[in-house]
């Protein structure tokens, strides 16, 4: 086990699960549900990672709270029910969180998904027992704000220097940034790497199965 850290807290999407078409494509059934202005594949892809409401609003800043509201209930809709686009964890996801879990550390998920998404997840894939916390960001702040990751470590009793955030986006990185923890950046998710190292992470990997290896060889 890695001398420093003690608490390992992942994103979901894009970084554990293989998800972004699924979610680009209830992203773009739900626009045109409400026949809304058309937006491109990257705009829709660049707002993952974001709690729902506010990736709506990114999208639409335009919009009144009325269509916000519409807009996630359609999306919800076809992710929950409707949407037929499997998704499945990355190669080798299960492996490395049985590996680090029996390492002793703590691992934990920061997601931008809503509670019940998450759940849904966690029960198809039978991952949800490998996990000692996680939050939503319909629980709490969405990222890029702290306040999820600090709920985690707070209930998980340890502190931000021992707590390393792993993700695929910038939102992972500023949410890292502004909780005061390190950091770790995945290139193999839907932000381009180089937006990543901006926050300055203590590195990157390109794939989930590198990353007990990266644990062993970067003991702060």
């Amino acid at each position: 086990m890695n001398s420093i850290f003690k608490l390992l807290v992942f994103d979901w999407d894009g970084t554990l699960m293989d998800s972004a078409q699924r979610i680009l494509n209830c992203m773009k059934s739900a626009a045109s549900d409400m026949e809304a202005a058309p937006r491109t594949d990257d705009q829709f892809l660049n707002i993952i990672g974001l709690g729902l409401n506010e990736a709506i609003q990114a999208l639409y800043p335009e919009e009144k709270e009325s269509f916000v509201k519409g807009f996630a209930r359609a999306y919800r809709r076809h992710f929950l029910e409707l949407d037929p686009t499997l998704s499945n964890p990355f190669a080798g996801t299960r492996e490395v969180l049985d590996r680090l879990g029996a390492s002793g550390y703590l691992l934990a998920v920061a997601t931008g998904k809503a509670r019940i998404g998450l759940e849904k997840v966690l029960r198809s894939t039978e991952m949800g027992g490998l996990f000692h916390a996680s939050r939503c960001a319909d629980e709490t702040s969405s990222k890029p704000d702290p306040q999820m990751l600090r709920e985690i470590i707070a209930h998980l009793g340890v502190t931000a220097e021992q707590t390393l955030m792993i993700g695929d986006t910038e939102y992972d990185m500023q949410m890292s940034c502004n909780a005061g923890t390190h950091s770790l950046a995945v290139s193999y998710g839907v932000h381009d790497l180089s937006r990543l190292l901006r926050h300055r992470p203590l590195g990157h990997i390109d794939a989930i199965n590198e990353l007990p290896t990266w644990l062993e060889k970067n003991a702060l």
